[in-house]
């Protein structure tokens, strides 16, 4: 018996919150930009977020009904052999992103626990760190994967839990911040002028290509509501709710992410948290938040002793609950683009029972499938010796331009979409031609500014190398997944009866 419980608006909405949405993507933009982040975020909304989860939101709601997602989506714009190199290419910015990321759970799991980060100390079986955290890393996505194909109920309830715990770290952050506003007069920790709007304090950000280059990581930020398509088809009353949740999903995760950049000036001044200290990318998180409960404990007065227990609190409290916020993550990105790009595309394409449906109503093998990949690709950065660190940089670097081509295909596709005179449209958006082209050519025109600001970037510092590694992500990919279709049409020449059959269609004969 066949999973097919409907996915409730609400469930939706924590799964758009869980994949879109990271709170430590606030505090990296305040490291990075400072009160200059807000702009970069508002002005990649307008851009690129809003518009592209509108047209998101009519691909969503004019293919209800087809399992494929993103694939389906560009399928009925650009045809059949662009949409699987496309999604092939989306699909593998998925599987690399999970790499890149797994660590940091280990990270959030030990400074949750002791108020630090000890992974450095880990060891089983008389291992270094790093193969132990690769040890633990392919244990904890085996686990993910078993439970996600057990269901997609499942997948909803524990990304609905990660959805609720990066809705209360942002809660208590937010108030937490306003009262100590209230108990200063208003007064910021980091001066409100008009100049800290504009310029990022951080030397490495004051040319216009390296201001430019920080879209790429905006558009990462806002990166993952594209994926919630795949559920289009399992929404009650998909036509109306599913629009509705990716414009309000669009439109909250903005305004939250502005706010929270903004917040972060009310505890922190910038040049004090972060000039000549250890903070980083990967600990600023933690770091804000300690300092934070330490001056909330300093304003009401508190003992010394006292202010330092606050800080060490809430150090753990934002651990956990990114903890748990990752965690929940994890449930969506392992099952939502496998199954929005598998099931949508012809069954000829992949060997053997790789697609077929368990009877949880999921893709079973082809999700242990890419556990098998994505566990090859976290032993080779835990056991590689010497070489491992420069395999996660390859990874890393891979990932980075190959997150956003997949938007590339998506919104360029958008045009040939509305164009299409032989499909139902329950929800329009965009109804004049003019307007569409024009929001179609502005998104493009940000995309590409973040790319190109980044090929210039590597060659003004001569990373010629690591310039390498993030061009040839999406262009290797891109051919692999060319590879594999040009097979498949010398597949259909000989059996064409069974050309463009989707998976789920010939489960339905």
């Amino acid at each position: 018996m066949k999973d097919t419980k409907k996915v409730s608006f609400i469930a939706v909405m924590l799964m758009i919150f869980t994949s879109a949405f990271a709170f430590d993507n606030t505090s990296i933009a305040y490291y990075t930009m400072g009160f200059s982040g807000i702009i970069w975020y508002v002005l990649a909304a307008m851009l690129f977020f809003v518009p592209s989860s509108l047209m998101f939101a009519e691909y969503g709601a004019t293919l209800h009904n087809d399992e494929g997602g993103v694939y389906s989506w560009l399928k009925n714009s650009i045809g059949p052999k662009w949409a699987f190199i496309g999604g092939f290419v989306w699909l593998a910015s998925w599987m690399i992103l999970i790499v890149s990321t797994v660590s940091k759970i280990w990270i959030m799991l030990a400074t949750t626990l002791t108020g630090k980060d000890t992974t450095g100390s880990w060891s089983l079986f008389g291992l270094n760190s790093t193969a132990t955290i690769g040890i633990l890393s392919i244990a904890f996505f085996i686990v993910v994967t078993f439970i996600s194909t057990r269901g997609l109920g499942k997948v909803a309830k524990l990304a609905g839990i990660g959805g609720i715990a990066a809705l209360a770290l942002t809660a208590v952050f937010a108030i937490v911040s306003l009262v100590l506003l209230a108990k200063n007069n208003f007064q910021f920790a980091e001066p409100i002028t008009a100049q800290n709007f504009i310029k990022s304090p951080r030397t490495g950000y004051q040319g216009p290509a390296e201001m430019l280059s920080f879209i790429i990581f905006v558009v990462y930020a806002y990166a993952g509501i594209e994926a919630l398509g795949s559920v289009s088809d399992r929404m009650k009353n998909a036509k109306k709710n599913f629009p509705r949740a990716m414009v309000v999903g669009a439109i909250a995760i903005t305004l939250i992410y502005a706010i929270l950049i903004l917040l972060w000036g009310a505890s922190s001044n910038w040049n004090q948290m972060f000039k000549g200290t250890s903070a980083n990318l990967g600990n600023t998180t933690y770091v804000l938040m300690s300092n934070l409960g330490l001056v909330v404990g300093q304003s009401f007065n508190l003992s010394a002793a006292a202010s330092q227990t606050l800080s060490f609190w809430f150090a753990r409290f934002s651990a956990f609950t990114m903890l748990l916020s990752y965690f929940g993550s994890f449930f969506v990105i392992v099952y939502m683009p496998i199954k929005s790009f598998i099931l949508g595309t012809p069954r000829q394409l992949w060997p053997g029972k790789l697609p077929e449906l368990n009877k949880f109503d999921m893709p079973a093998n082809a999700m242990w499938l890419q556990a098998v990949v994505i566990c090859v690709l976290i032993a080779l950065t835990s056991f590689g010796g010497r070489s491992a660190g420069g395999f996660y940089n390859v990874l890393t670097l891979m990932d980075n331009i190959s997150s956003t081509v997949p938007y590339l295909f998506l919104v360029t596709a958008f045009p040939f979409f509305k164009m299409k005179t032989n499909l139902q449209r329950p929800y329009v958006i965009f109804k004049r031609p003019v307007t569409y082209w024009v929001v179609t050519i502005a998104v493009d025109a940000l995309l590409l500014a973040g790319v190109i600001s980044t090929v210039v970037d590597g060659i003004a510092d001569k990373a010629y190398w690591d310039l390498f590694l993030e061009i040839v992500g999406p262009i290797l990919f891109g051919l692999i997944g060319l590879s594999l279709y040009m097979i498949y049409e010398r597949v259909m020449t000989r059996t064409p009866k069974m050309a463009e059959v989707p998976l789920k269609q010939e489960l339905d004969r």
